[in-house]
């Protein structure tokens, strides 16, 4: 009797799932990229922003199928807005990967280091994250600046967008494995999760031992998803229900202008103020002008018992706060206001109901500020200063690929730095212990 023995797979993943092999090749793809040095990731972001530039048309074409299919399902203007892919557009994406190369490469850094007493030479130094899974809503920009983000920073990324930008983020993709292969970079440093349904989503939070990190970019809902139902450590990208208090020593005009700022430059975003608290002693004189000046932005307020009777004479829309008010996010024209007791009662109001994001103080008084920025407990907290700097391009870093609300790896910001873990390196002369 003769035994036959089964013939190797050609294929090593055969037998499991698109999701799970596509995690496997970006393991592979991220342990050949990790020790590369910056030139060789420089040259890989250049080629990419180029082939963005030569492919706009291809790119622009896949895009103009996504805006189609939204606005035949009745999307929003303002999320159609977001998901449309201009020439212009893609030029600015281009030219933000080519930012995302001049910045210092930090894989390698020496995060600390010293010589022990017994002589053994101890350095902490950066290295990659690994396998970056980044699950996002209908933004196709985000695709190639956390791809860019991640290469940089010496990663591979596993990217799955909604399905609402499916073409484009098919399109971007594509273009982005091209040029990163001619570059000499493995194409599977950049992968696009397969499928579109939801099942796509939960095998990547489940691929704990091949992905290392997952990111959320996207609204609460998408946030509380991922983070609930991962088995793969996330990296929380926190919604942002900031507030702004107003002290009873504040400049009324400086205040003004930091509300209006913080609530209605963008009101879209993460940083925008949600909630306005206001010393009850300061509140005769600076409610009547600050209601007129959210007015005239269009914002509307849900004001506490203590608000509702400033908006009698005034030009605002006023309207009774409900307790849902004070934990919404509202990314709209609309605002929580309530006057508060004193400083510490509003440290009290924004513990009870903050998201950890960013929260403001306008005061003339140092020992105020003092007080407020060691009591409250977020990512951010402005001295007189508007809640819209929370933000990696304002404070510096360059580029951002999310703002983490948790406390634990990153939090705020997070840069290229924040996109590395670290990890020892011990040289000795023969020690033993």
């Amino acid at each position: 009797m003769t035994s036959q023995s089964a013939s190797p797979s050609l294929n090593p993943y055969d037998g499991m799932s698109p999701v799970v092999q596509a995690a496997h090749r970006a393991r592979a793809a991220a342990a050949d990229i990790a020790p590369l040095p910056r030139a060789v990731k420089d040259d890989a972001l250049l080629a990419v922003a180029d082939a963005l530039e030569v492919r706009t048309a291809e790119i622009v074409e896949a895009n103009a199928e996504d805006v189609a299919r939204a606005r035949k399902a009745g999307t929003g203007e303002s999320v159609v807005d977001r998901l449309a892919l201009t020439p212009e557009r893609v030029r600015a994406i281009a030219s933000d990967v080519r930012h995302v190369a001049a910045l210092p490469d930090p894989v390698g850094e020496v995060v600390r280091g010293s010589t022990l007493p017994n002589g053994l030479d101890l350095r902490q130094v950066r290295v990659p994250l690994g396998v970056v899974g980044i699950i996002y809503e209908a933004r196709p920009n985000v695709t190639v600046d956390a791809a860019a983000l991640c290469l940089k920073a010496g990663n591979a990324v596993l990217l799955r967008g909604s399905s609402s930008a499916y073409a484009s983020n098919t399109a971007l993709v594509r273009v982005v494995r091209d040029a990163v292969g001619g570059a000499g970079l493995p194409e599977d440093a950049v992968q696009l999760v397969p499928g579109e349904s939801r099942d796509s989503v939960h095998e990547l939070m489940r691929a704990r031992g091949l992905v290392d990190v997952l990111i959320p970019r996207g609204g609460a809902s998408l946030i509380r998803t991922v983070v609930e139902e991962s088995t793969v450590p996330v990296i929380e990208t926190g919604t942002g229900n900031c507030h702004v208090y107003v002290d009873d020593r504040a400049d009324l005009d400086m205040a003004v202008d930091i509300l209006i700022n913080s609530k209605a430059q963008r009101v879209s975003v993460c940083n925008a103020a949600e909630t306005l608290l206001v010393h009850q002693d300061i509140a005769p004189r600076f409610l009547p002008r600050a209601l007129d000046a959210l007015a005239e932005a269009g914002v509307t307020v849900h004001g506490d018992e203590r608000v509702l009777p400033y908006a009698e004479g005034s030009r605002a829309t006023v309207v009774p706060a409900t307790p849902e008010d004070w934990e919404t996010e509202y990314l709209s024209h609309d605002i929580a206001v309530a006057v508060v007791d004193s400083l510490d009662a509003a440290v009290a109001h924004i513990r009870l109901w903050t998201s950890g994001h960013t929260e403001a103080i306008v005061t003339t008084s140092q020992a105020a500020a003092r007080r407020f920025t060691r009591l409250v407990d977020s990512t951010t907290v402005a001295v007189n200063a508007s809640t819209r700097f929370t933000d990696g391009g304002q404070f510096g870093f360059g580029a951002e690929i999310g703002i983490s609300t948790q406390k634990l790896h990153a939090r705020g910001p997070m840069g290229l730095p924040e996109l590395t873990s670290t990890k020892y390196i011990v040289t000795g002369d023969g020690h033993i212990r």
